[in-house]
């Protein structure tokens, strides 16, 4: 059974910086890309950044320079370390991958920054 579980949200003041995880199982973790997207209120859930199991990395332009994915395959777990955190990055973070040509969430874990 795939499961993805995404923690380290909270609350947060503008500027300030937090990691995400996102701890996969059920996967070989390091033959898949893992994926970071966010949901705003009132929103569609978009595209915030992605690395593939070589490590390359992506990210949308409104979080480059301030966010930065990694991932450690020997905890099955990726990162999202955000930083100058701005109160535009409130939203539901989730995590995704791909698996035997099925997607996978996690549950999401909440982002609040406040100005």
């Amino acid at each position: 059974q795939v499961q993805l579980v995404e923690s380290g949200g909270g609350l947060v003041q503008a500027g300030g910086s937090l990691r995400l995880s996102c701890a996969a199982s059920g996967i070989t973790f390091s033959d898949n890309a893992i994926l970071w997207y966010r949901q705003a209120p009132g929103k569609p859930r978009e595209f915030v950044a992605a690395i593939t199991t070589y490590g390359t990395r992506s990210y949308v332009d409104s979080v480059k320079g301030r966010f930065t994915i990694s991932r450690d395959n020997a905890k099955n777990t990726v990162y999202l370390q955000m930083n100058s955190l701005k109160p535009e990055d409130t939203a539901v973070y989730y995590c995704r991958t791909s698996y035997l040509s099925r997607e996978y969430w996690g549950q999401g874990t909440q982002v609040t920054v406040s100005s």
